[in-house]
């Protein structure tokens, strides 16, 4: 959605600017599964912290998936879900950046299906893989249908127990695996600037 740093064409800018009520992806959600092959990770370095709040907050979606009853595992295990770019959640937290960095197709929307149970290909864990600000729906379902268990997931896949939270300085840097763990930045730090250099790795097809 948004341009490369100059001379630096893997590594984009996350900010938020002063005056800005905003934050980019300030939501829980992992990276762009409305894509066909969403990322593997994502690497993040802060270039300018706030003086207060700004942190992320990581969410562990194997131990979500570990924690939910048996009969409900079977029931999520043949399921697919519905993945979207124009989700109104998301769309409005990337308004200031594509309006100043934006791509030159930054508007156009993207939609994929994948499974509602990820199992990562590297250690055979499985992962829950759906989000709030991507979700829309279960494949071969109306919205309708879909939001009681969607609502009850986008809950339980956050709870505390799951959770950790990184509290940024300049310099640091957070790398993550999208494919089985949420993340969310917190917008707490109204009035002060927020800058990072973020770089995301290619992934596979969801199975």
């Amino acid at each position: 959605m948004v341009k490369s740093i100059a001379g630096f064409p893997q590594i984009i800018e996350v900010k938020k600017l002063g005056h800005e009520r905003v934050n980019f992806g300030g939501i829980w959600h992992s990276d762009t599964t409305y894509f066909e092959q969403p990322p593997m990770g994502t690497m993040l370095l802060s270039k300018e912290a706030p003086s207060y709040g700004g942190d992320t907050l990581l969410a562990n979606q194997v131990l979500a998936h570990q924690a939910l009853s048996d009969t409900m595992q079977r029931l999520l295990a043949g399921l697919k879900g519905i993945s979207s770019s124009a989700k109104a959640d998301v769309s409005k937290t990337r308004e200031d950046r594509i309006a100043s960095d934006g791509r030159v197709d930054a508007r156009k929307d993207y939609e994929s299906e994948h499974p509602v149970v990820r199992t990562h290909p590297e250690t055979g864990r499985k992962a829950l893989y759906v989000n709030v600000a991507h979700t829309v729906r279960f494949g071969r379902m109306t919205e309708d249908e879909s939001a009681p268990l969607l609502h009850y997931l986008y809950q339980h896949q956050v709870r505390p127990e799951f959770t950790c939270r990184f509290a940024w300085q300049p310099g640091s840097l957070a790398f993550w695996d999208n494919r089985c763990v949420q993340h969310n930045p917190v917008n707490d730090y109204h009035g002060f600037r927020r800058v990072m250099h973020r770089i995301t790795l290619a992934g596979d097809t969801p199975r």
